[in-house]
């Protein structure tokens, strides 16, 4: 009599290598850049290894990661730290004074620009 080895799969015990797409691993870790967001939350909630979206965060970090464009509007400035005096030469536009903190916007800023820059910066005092 010929015996047979049949093998059962147990629920829950199974152990799947999965690969994930970068543009997939790049959502994910931009969740995790949420302000009050734990790494260990978002990782549950895609049923990933908590250290694989620690590591897919150094890889962001380093700019080997792409991550998709933020949902907000961001907006960038150039920021130059130096003597608060400024030469004759140099064309000023509107300012932003808080204590000794002086903002100093291109010329031609928009009156939502500054406002938003006077909001910022007072939400971080």
């Amino acid at each position: 009599m010929e015996q047979r080895l049949e093998v059962l799969p147990f629920p829950g015990r199974s152990r799947r290598n999965r690969r994930w797409s970068d543009e997939v691993k790049g959502r994910i870790v931009a969740e995790t850049l949420k302000p009050g967001v734990s790494v260990a939350e978002v990782a549950r909630r895609h049923g990933v290894p908590a250290n694989h979206i620690s590591s897919w965060r150094s890889r962001a970090k380093k700019g080997a990661l792409v991550l998709p464009a933020p949902e907000d509007p961001v907006e960038f400035a150039s920021l130059l730290v130096g003597p608060a005096e400024v030469p004759a030469s140099y064309p000023t536009g509107p300012e932003v004074i808080l204590g000794a903190v002086v903002i100093r916007l291109e010329v031609n800023a928009s009156a939502e620009r500054i406002a938003a820059v006077a909001r910022a910066l007072a939400a971080g005092s």
